[in-house]
């Protein structure tokens, strides 16, 4: 269940406190915090900050105006109001106090800055915004788990991307969201406004399209384009896939893992699960398993029909889950049983990530499997891809990478790994928290490193010479 909270102004007259807190208990409520506005013999205001379900908020409010002596003054919901007129900005890093400060920020003295970067583009990373600035873009195709709602109600979700970006990484991520779906229309349109950008993270575009999108902005540009909901799910899940098979004590090169839900994350976890070096791998999407050697309508299917390591043994997922020693999903809720794990290898791992409701109940999991993880942060292992995006663009931008390859995914996917201390590792504890303030510098360290390797970064930092 989904909880808000709200914040409920009350006047109680001749009434206890207590009844007020039964009321609110007995519908569901639970009471966070109170703050006394005003209060004198006979009655008192308060702002009674309020803990409730989905389907419970309304019982809550009926519940208090049913009780004479009880007015409900005003009723403010928390998330709402951490929206008001958006959650980020735009501040100036100097400030014009006077004319000579003008005169050396915009005309004259700007022009000699705009004919420096007209001699040589280079200097833009130097001059410019672009050297720490990253565009987060969608169309609104697949945003979170409510489907195609379009660019306007997309824009909360890419609002508090750049939050964290900033917050986590320090970097400055600007939210744009495109009033189009078509694929050539977003191309073309991010192209377009690439010069002033550092790198792109693309969110939320639906799949097979987003597949496309990255992969001809990745050929085209010669900044970073990251498809998050791909790419940032994958380096996490292989993060923690790391750390729980050292806990149940079980090679990647020996495991048999099944991935459930074959489109954007799915396609991306495969394909890093084979480069990390699992040898046995069996995709499974609405129509049964993808087999070796099989055609199929999709390209990503088909590239992974193609792929050795992929087995060519058919069924439905309750079929091939046996003997399986992972199950990673990324599909829809209420899919397995506590009977369907129960068929799988001896010490099973079980990452069930659908949202809000995972590919198994938790409570019916837990006593069958010896690692389980959701995308939910009400249970231990969070799988949230929050854990990728600060740190590999953090690294990126500072060795100036001309893309993001897979092997600085793979390194980035170890580096979280390698957060989890061996003393602080256990089957509840494989994935660092979100707030761990290790994570970037780790993560921004090994992608710069690899970008050095692989020949990409064209820049190297101070603390890499």
């Amino acid at each position: 269940m989904a909880y808000n909270s709200l914040i409920a102004r009350v006047e109680l007259t001749h009434v206890s406190f207590g009844e007020v807190a039964s009321v609110i208990g007995k519908a569901g409520g639970d009471i966070i915090s109170i703050d006394v506005i005003t209060s004198s013999g006979e009655s008192s205001i308060r702002d009674i900050t309020i803990e409730v379900g989905d389907n419970e908020e309304q019982q809550v409010l009926d519940n208090l105006k049913a009780i004479d002596g009880i007015k409900v003054i005003n009723v403010s919901d928390r998330t709402f109001l951490s929206h008001l007129g958006g959650k980020v900005s735009v501040e100036s890093k100097i400030p014009i106090k006077n004319r000579d400060d003008l005169s050396r920020v915009y005309t004259p003295g700007v022009a000699r800055v705009c004919s420096a970067i007209h001699e040589d583009q280079r200097k833009a990373y130097s001059l410019t915004i672009k050297r720490n600035t990253v565009a987060v873009i969608t169309d609104g195709s697949a945003v979170l788990g409510l489907g195609d709602i379009g660019p306007l109600a997309s824009a909360p979700v890419m609002e508090g991307k750049a939050m964290l970006f900033k917050q986590l990484g320090d970097v400055d991520a600007f939210p744009i969201c495109l009033d189009t779906q078509d694929t050539e229309e977003i191309i073309q349109t991010i192209k377009n406004i690439a010069p002033i950008f550092g790198g792109i993270n693309l969110e939320d575009i639906s799949s097979p399209r987003c597949f496309e999108i990255e992969e001809r902005l990745t050929k085209e540009l010669d900044i970073p384009v990251f498809h998050d909901d791909q790419h940032g799910t994958a380096v996490v899940v292989i993060a923690g896939l790391l750390n729980a098979l050292k806990v149940v004590g079980k090679n990647i090169e020996d495991i048999r893992v099944v991935v459930n839900g074959i489109g954007a994350a799915g396609v991306a976890i495969c394909k890093m699960l084979l480069s990390a070096g699992v040898k046995r791998l069996v995709p499974v999407d609405f129509e049964g398993a993808i087999t070796y050697g099989g055609n199929y309508p999709y390209p990503m299917w088909q590239w992974l029909a193609e792929q050795e390591q992929v087995e060519s043994q058919p069924g439905t997922l309750k079929e091939v889950i046996q003997d399986a020693d992972v199950f990673i999903g990324v599909s829809r809720g209420g899919l397995l049983t506590g009977e369907d794990v129960q068929k799988m290898a001896e010490n099973p791992i079980v990452f069930a990530m659908a949202n809000p409701n995972p590919e198994i109940a938790p409570e019916e999991a837990l006593e069958h499997v010896s690692v389980f993880a959701t995308g939910r942060s009400d249970y231990p292992n969070q799988i949230n891809n929050v854990l990728v995006f600060p740190g590999i663009y953090r690294g990126a931008l500072d060795c100036r990478a001309s893309l993001i390859n897979e092997p600085m995914k793979l390194a980035a996917a170890r580096a979280i790994a390698a957060v989890v201390t061996e003393k602080e590792l256990n089957a509840q504890y494989i994935i660092p928290s979100i707030f761990n303030e290790h994570v970037v510098d780790k993560v921004r360290h090994a992608v710069i490193e690899t970008a050095i390797l692989t020949g990409v970064a064209r820049r190297i930092p101070p603390d890499f010479r």
